[in-house]
């Protein structure tokens, strides 16, 4: 396990990415963030307190920065397992009720939405396709990462060994205080009085072991302690907006 952080990019928008996932992989990989603007953070939430028309402003301006993508797609997400295989795609789609998107079309860029939860980025590179998960305590603990790497296997003949994972900005395990029914659904022992603490990427990276996954980083990043940078549900007290992280292959 390799430790990899996203960093900003050039421009007006705030977009971080993975480093070195274009030259190597052909994909485009990253995360918003919340911006330099203090007065009107770069919030993607759609059920955020924004008024609508500055939301679908910072929504436009996000996808007219990825001119090569014909099509976005994300979901509302219910912290499940569930992973959506998508053929192809053109505009901007919203589905129901699925926490992860998988493909192998080449300019379709996977969209979550995240603000402490872990972003997990899947490439298959000799298979050409990619899946983006959405996983906070509650996918980890229902195995929606072996959901997507289910999912890559059966739609595009990936093995678990042929794939690269990241896992992406998210709360760390020191700003993750928890009761110990997330510390048992993640198959860890609580010891002690508590109140506990649960790394979630550590967690995932466990997993990915277990599974088999060829290759495995994770950012250092954690959106509690870069909460300048970053929005927190929980730094925040369930105030601040939301990020979106995407996934796409380049056409």
């Amino acid at each position: 396990m390799s430790s990899i952080d996203e960093v900003r990019q050039p421009g007006d928008l705030p977009l971080w990415e993975v480093p070195g996932w274009r030259t190597r992989f052909g994909v485009v990989a990253g995360i918003t963030g919340r911006g330099d603007r203090t007065d009107s953070p770069f919030d993607l939430g759609l059920w955020s307190a924004s008024p609508v028309r500055e939301t679908m402003s910072r929504w436009r301006a996000f996808r007219g920065a990825f001119p090569a993508y014909r099509g976005q797609v994300m979901a509302h997400q219910v912290h499940g397992d569930r992973v959506l295989w998508h053929q192809d795609s053109a505009g901007w789609s919203m589905h129901e009720g699925a926490d992860g998107h998988a493909t192998s079309a080449e300019g379709l860029l996977l969209l979550v939405t995240v603000a402490d939860c872990v972003p997990i980025y899947l490439v298959a590179p000799a298979q050409r396709a990619i899946a983006l998960l959405h996983s906070g305590w509650r996918g980890t603990a229902a195995g929606i990462l072996a959901r997507g790497v289910e999912t890559l296997q059966r739609e595009a003949g990936a093995d678990p060994a042929d794939l690269v994972m990241h896992l992406g900005v998210a709360i760390s395990g020191a700003a993750y205080e928890v009761g110990a029914e997330v510390v048992r659904g993640v198959g860890l022992t609580p010891e002690g009085a508590g109140p506990w603490h649960v790394d979630l990427r550590e967690s995932l990276t466990e997993q990915a072991r277990t599974l088999g996954v060829g290759e495995v980083s994770q950012s250092g990043h954690c959106t509690v302690a870069r909460g300048g940078d970053f929005f927190s549900h929980r730094g925040s007290g369930g105030a601040d907006g939301r990020m979106v992280a995407y996934l796409g292959m380049n056409g």
